[in-house]
Parts: C-alpha cells; structure tokens; sequence
C-alpha cells in the first residue's frame, strides 16, 4: 500500500462555543500504487482537511498516517520536509505561482533544494518535457500575468510533477476553472497520472472529474464513505 490513513480523527474548537467539532470522525483510507480516488462532498465537510493531514500539511489529534512505509507522526519537521518535497506532488484551487518568476522558473522551484549539479539538470529537462507535454513550450518565459487561469494551472502541474513524486495531491484543481477548461485539465491529469505511473487523490465538487478516477468517496458528517469501486 502506498499510503494508508487509520482511524483519522480531527476536531476544530466551535466559534463562541468551548464544544468542539468533529471534521473527521475515525476516517480510514487506503491508496494502491497507480490508483487513483475521488473525494466528494459539501463544503465545510473536511474534504481539504483530509488532503492536508494526508500530504502532512496538517497533523491529526490520533490516528496514523503510512506515507511510503514511514509512520508520519513519527517524523521531525526536517524529515515530514523530505518527504513532502520527493514523495508527494500538490495541486491547489488556485495556481500559487510567483508573480515575480517566469512560467520555467515557478516549475522549477522544487528543484533548488538540489545540490547536485547533474540531478538539477535532469530536473531541468524533465520540467522542459512536461512543459512541452502540456503545450506551455511558448510560454516559458511570461510570468503569470501574462497567462491564463488554464495556463497557470497546467504550470502547477508541471511544478508538482517535477520531483517524479509517488502521490499526488490535487484540492479542487478544477475549482476556478471554467467548465472547457476545467474538462480539459481533468484529461490532463488522468493521463498524467497514467502516464507518470503515480497515484492521485482529487477533492473535487466536479462530478466529471471525479467520474475519471478509479473509486469516489464522500465525505459528511465525519465519514468516509465508498460511492462506486472499478
């Protein structure tokens, strides 16, 4: 198993209340090699806090998080960073890409922690084949004002692709997209997926995005639940 959640619990203090709420309420999941799963579910329902406890952007009040055999909770910061930087890929709502870089040197930035010379290179011409292989070639060197919402959010595609990683993680990647858009993204990212032989986990409220993955879950009232398995 690539990556495994037990018994997740997660509450948040109530505003004007000392009661606290239960987000997630002994959430279990598990993700295969090369699988890929939907989370659905209404807003304010712990979908992105979910995402976050599985990609170690957020810690659990109990429960264990497995990423690539390690037992997260288990890790200092420094570690919980590696792992982050080549395990895991993020894909958020909005694109996060720095307005004073151009497109290649957003697409990049995973790279810097590369102190091998050879290693940064072949990250180089990785960055460049994704580029090409989500038709941003001609517009390596516009910073983001200079692209579209689609364009930017294919940039942060390629930036989390970068680092080769096993799991990636997209919240609501189709979110501020329109609906054109918002289809052809969705392609882009199962056939990456497939392509890349790496596992993702999508929070979505698109139905048709989450049609394309493998299994689709729902999240309420703390749960988790299957909707269909393929």
């Amino acid at each position: 198993m690539l990556a495994e959640l037990r018994d997740i619990r997660k509450h948040y203090n109530q505003a004007l209340s000392v009661r606290q709420k239960p987000v997630l309420d002994g959430i279990s999941l598990s993700i295969g090699e090369n699988e890929s799963i939907a989370v659905t579910g209404p807003s304010g329902s712990g979908k992105t806090t979910l995402l976050n406890i599985l990609g170690t952007l957020d810690m659990p009040d109990s429960g264990t998080v497995i990423l690539n055999g390690s037992n997260v909770l288990e890790l200092k910061e420094a570690g919980l960073a590696r792992l982050r930087n080549r395990f895991i890929g993020f894909v958020f709502q909005l694109h996060y890409l720095l307005p004073q870089l151009s497109l290649v040197e957003n697409v990049m930035l995973p790279l810097l922690p590369l102190k091998d010379k050879a290693a940064y290179r072949q990250g180089f011409e990785r960055a460049m084949g994704l580029v090409e292989r989500t038709g941003l070639q001609d517009l390596i060197n516009q910073k983001p004002s200079g692209l579209s919402v689609g364009e930017c959010q294919r940039a942060a595609v390629v930036r989390a692709l970068v680092n080769r990683p096993r799991l990636l993680l997209a919240d609501e990647p189709t979110g501020s997209l329109d609906a054109e858009t918002a289809a052809r993204l969705g392609e882009l990212l199962s056939e990456l997926r497939k392509e890349e032989g790496i596992s993702l986990v999508v929070v979505t409220h698109s139905p048709e995005l989450a049609g394309m993955m493998d299994k689709i879950y729902r999240l309420g009232l703390g749960k988790l639940l299957p909707i269909n398995q393929t």
